[in-house]
C-alpha cells in the first residue's frame, strides 16, 4: 500500500506577491493517483475536524492550505502494519506551501491553529453510507492537540466517531506490508 507523502510547492515572488502551481500532472503521476473531486472547507481558529475515512470507495486526499495555517493528523488504520493505531501530525500552511497525500488507509482530520481555508483533491467521490471516522479524543491513539478540549469547535459527529477499540473489532483496511 503506498504510504503518505509531503510536497513542498515552489513559490515564486514578485513586486506583484506570489504565483504557484498548487498541482500538476506529475504529482499525479508519482502518487498513481487520478483525483476525481475537489473539496474546500474553511475553519475558524480552534475548530477540530476528523478523523475520517472512507472504505466503500477508498479516498485518498491532497491537502494543501490556501490561506491559514493547521496541524495536519493521519491516524493508520491499516490492521497489520507496524504503524496501526499510530498518529502522525504534520503542519501545512499557505507560509510553508507544502501539500500532503493521505493514501487510503489513514483516518484524517486536522485542526485550525487560526482561521484557515483548506483544500483538498480526492481520489474517489465522496459517499456517506462508507464513510466513518475515529473519535478525535480517542485515549488509545492519544493525539496532543494544541487547542484546549475546552476550546475546540466541534462537530458533534465527530464526537460520537467510535474509538481505535471499536475500529479493531472490525477493520476495514488490511497492510500489505511484508512480515
Amino acid at each position: 500500500m503506498k504510504d503518505y507523502k509531503v510536497f513542498d510547492l515552489k513559490k515564486y515572488h514578485d513586486l506583484r506577491g506570489y504565483f504557484y502551481e498548487s498541482y500538476s500532472h506529475p504529482i499525479a503521476t508519482e502518487l498513481g493517483e487520478i483525483f476525481v473531486q475537489d473539496n474546500v472547507s474553511f475553519s475558524y481558529k480552534g475548530t477540530i475536524r476528523g478523523l475520517h475515512y472512507q472504505w466503500d470507495a477508498p479516498m485518498g486526499k491532497l491537502v494543501h492550505v490556501l490561506k491559514g495555517s493547521i496541524i495536519d493528523y493521519i491516524v493508520d488504520v491499516r490492521h497489520g502494519s507496524a504503524t496501526y493505531g499510530c498518529y502522525k501530525e504534520f503542519e501545512i500552511s499557505d507560509e510553508n506551501n507544502k501539500i500532503l497525500w493521505v493514501p487510503p488507509g489513514y483516518a484524517h482530520g486536522f485542526e485550525a491553529l487560526e482561521d484557515s481555508l483548506v483544500m483538498y483533491k480526492c481520489t474517489a467521490f465522496y459517499n456517506p453510507m462508507g464513510e466513518s471516522g475515529i473519535n478525535l479524543y480517542d485515549a488509545d491513539v492519544a493525539i496532543k492537540y494544541r487547542t484546549l478540549p475546552s476550546d475546540a469547535i466541534l462537530s458533534g459527529k465527530d464526537m460520537e466517531a467510535k474509538s481505535f477499540r471499536e475500529y479493531k473489532q472490525n477493520p476495514t483496511f488490511f497492510s500489505t506490508e511484508e512480515k
